[in-house]
């Protein structure tokens, strides 16, 4: 949400997105309040930074139009291709781990080890 609040794919003239039609006015208010907050803010952070966080978590929650709308801040603060590539790489790297870790608690749960070092060695191969 790189617009105020708003996706960009938030409709012309910084009309809020349909989405936001959905949900209960106060409860729409209070979600805005704290993305402001917790986005706009000064903090630790400079806005860039945060441009190209947001990047890499618009992209692992699969929200194409918060990935369109940071990619488009994040080079209006200056975001070089190298730091943009770089945010998607950390990414790419994070998703692969969660994959992993869910395989690595499925793998123990049901005790499978399909290439396990000992399993290795115990395949005899002919000459």
């Amino acid at each position: 949400m790189a617009n105020d609040g708003n996706c960009s794919d938030d409709g012309k003239n910084g009309s809020p997105p349909p989405s936001m039609s959905m949900i209960e006015p106060r409860l729409r208010k209070i979600y805005l309040s704290f993305y402001k907050e917790s986005y706009f803010a000064p903090s630790a952070l400079d806005l860039k930074t945060k441009e190209l966080i947001a990047i890499g978590c618009s992209s692992i929650a699969k929200c194409e139009g918060c990935l369109e709308g940071h990619i488009k801040k994040a080079l209006e603060l200056g975001a070089s291709k190298e730091e943009i590539s770089d945010t998607i790489a950390v990414a790419m790297g994070i998703n692969a781990a969660a994959v992993m870790d869910m395989f690595d608690k499925a793998s123990i749960e049901l005790d499978l080890h399909h290439f396990d070092k000992d399993a290795d060695k115990t395949v005899k191969t002919t000459p």
